[in-house]
């Protein structure tokens, strides 16, 4: 029986055929790439004679409205692929060639699929509806414009993509632009520089500097990661940012993961790479004494800088970049003690995501098409996080091919205030990579045994992790986390002594707080506190010294009234403490 979600991503593909045969009414000309649907709605690739403009969305959206009045049906046709060649060649439409030429090559088709829609005719699977008068004309709209390689490769032409969504009715595409317009709102590419956390400079792409405030927070997340993770018996490590690449060669890295790395090469020929991630390094220290099972589990954390060579057009703000870090821990285990080792692993989970009230789910992820080491043991691993999974009573889905090349995971996938999902840490299930390192350690009966690894991240990327939390929060951070989280205003300059007072009393107590003693009205002072998103706005004036007191502002609440400065003080270090 086909659900809502699989009746909705039908619509968006026929959708998008419309938007094509707009785009080939405005341009004939026009050469066609890709049109997929994706979460939330729909793309198409194409090759035009000029740029486009924002001005050009809503012409096509009129174009579209008019086609889809003329309730054309798709046809769908299966046809000899040198016809389908010759079709597409014909139309002068050289990237559906290609794609033609893949099928015969990879896949060995000799019959093709097309569809057409009135003048447009495209090479497509399908399934589509069975005709335009099925779209609601005022329930779809076209949302950006942006670059795109063909076939996602730097080496091949940019493209023009065109972005847009649909729903079945007007009322919930309304909804959807409405979040929309307050994701754009959130933005943490726009809040972080405004807001002093981080920017970007055009000599390190996809390399984020971080100014006081943003540092301020990322530092906050690891000394929280240490703290919960030293009461659980982790250890941390740093570990060589950069390595020859041998040590990829055993990890398997440099046959899986090449590509995605930085190399250098040294004036006597050695080639190096930045370090990608830390599991090859964790296997060498490791390997560093003879070890027992009585040592295991042990708990290997770092938090070094990684570097991945993101291709230009993937970068996204703090989303993705190529210079990160991860809150990485390394677990070398018996096989027997995999289980109860997850089970410890989700209890951190669930006490992190807890505290940014996020919800999660998990996602088991299977071996991709290239995988390390043999069937035999990815079945094995596979079938025990289905029984980890199971037993634990949480909430999963299966991600076909999703896992590591050398392990099957289990992923965080997370939902913000906005609804949105991300995927965030993983937790890796590893037989291969200690193999490879030869590792071992001595059972109890004297015999040597390989370990097990779980590789595993909570908060994932720290990078990425800021911008979601900068999002999710508007910028408004919890006050344990917030850079600054209290602002002391005087009214005057003769309540400027008083100001500080206040503060090197609440310094005392660890609290971060400004002094804003501009020669600026109290009005504009509090506006800039709240344009700010301080948690905590501190008035004094003659009344406050007087009675040895601050009048309260709290972020989203506004006036709480006077308060004694050790009343206040017991108010926001409880909050601090119990992570409110």
């Amino acid at each position: 029986m086909e659900n809502k979600n699989d009746k909705l991503d039908i619509l968006r593909h026929s959708v998008s055929h419309i938007l094509a045969s707009a785009v080939l009414e405005m341009f004939p000309e026009a050469k066609f790439g890709i049109g997929p649907t994706i979460e939330d709605g729909f793309y198409y690739d194409f090759d035009l004679p000029r740029t486009l403009i924002p001005e050009d969305l809503p012409i096509l959206e009129e174009k579209m409205r008019a086609i889809i009045k003329q309730n054309l049906v798709f046809e769908k046709k299966q046809i000899d692929v040198k016809k389908a060649q010759e079709l597409f060649k014909k139309a002068k439409q050289p990237y559906k060639v290609e794609l033609i030429k893949d099928l015969i090559k990879d896949e060995k088709a000799k019959n093709v699929t097309i569809y057409k829609t009135g003048n447009f005719v495209d090479l497509c699977r399908g399934p589509h509806i069975d005709s335009t008068g099925e779209i609601k004309p005022d329930a779809f709209k076209l949302l950006k414009i942006a670059g795109a390689y063909w076939r996602g490769s730097e080496k091949n032409k940019m493209l023009q993509r065109i972005y847009g969504t649909t729903f079945e009715n007007k009322k919930e595409l309304e909804a959807y632009l409405k979040k929309l317009e307050e994701a754009e709102k959130r933005d943490h590419r726009k809040l972080g520089p405004k807001l002093g956390l981080f920017f970007f400079h055009e000599t390190a792409p996809g390399m984020p500097y971080w100014l006081p405030n943003g540092l301020h927070i990322l530092n906050t997340l690891i000394d929280f990661w240490r703290q919960e993770h030293t009461k659980r018996g982790y250890i941390e490590i740093a570990a060589p940012l950069i390595n020859k690449k041998e040590l990829y060669e055993i990890s398997g890295h440099w046959e899986h993961y090449r590509k995605e790395m930085f190399l250098s090469q040294t004036e006597d020929k050695e080639i190096y790479a930045l370090k990608p991630m830390n599991c090859p390094n964790a296997m060498v220290i490791y390997q560093q004494q003879s070890r027992s099972y009585r040592e295991l589990p042990l708990r290997l954390g770092d938090t070094d800088v990684l570097h991945r060579n993101e291709l230009s057009g993937t970068l996204s703000g703090l989303f993705r970049v190529r210079s990160f870090r991860q809150d990485d821990a390394h677990i070398f285990v018996t096989e027997e003690q995999v289980e109860e080792e997850y089970e410890r692993i989700f209890e951190i989970i669930q006490l992190f995501y807890s505290i940014f009230n996020m919800e999660y789910y998990f996602r088991l992820s299977t071996e991709p098409d290239e995988f390390m080491g043999d069937s035999k043991t990815w079945d094995k691993a596979r079938s025990m996080l289905e029984k980890i999974l199971k037993n634990s009573g949480k909430k999963y889905v299966t991600g076909d091919k999703e896992g590591a090349f050398y392990g099957p995971k289990v992923d965080i996938m997370m939902k913000d205030s906005l609804g949105r999902e991300w995927q965030m840490g993983t937790v890796q299930l590893d037989f291969q990579i200690p193999r490879a390192f030869n590792l071992t350690y001595t059972d109890e009966k004297g015999k040597q045994k390989t370990p097990v690894c779980l590789h595993r991240v909570i908060y994932g990327s720290l990078e990425r992790f800021i911008g979601i939390l900068i999002e999710h929060y508007a910028g408004a951070f919890p006050v344990w986390l917030a850079p600054e989280q209290v602002w002391v205003l005087p009214i005057g300059s003769r309540h400027e002594e008083y100001a500080f007072k206040v503060t090197e009393a609440l310094k005392k107590d660890g609290l971060r707080v400004i002094v804003k003693n501009e020669n600026e009205t109290i009005g504009k002072k509090i506006r800039e506190g709240e344009m700010q998103k301080i948690p905590y706005l501190l008035i004094v004036g003659d009344k406050e010294i007087s009675s040895d007191s601050v009048a309260v502002r709290e972020r989203g609440k506004g006036d709480l009234g006077p308060m004694k400065i050790e009343k206040f003080i017991e108010k926001i270090t409880d909050e601090i403490a119990n992570k409110k």
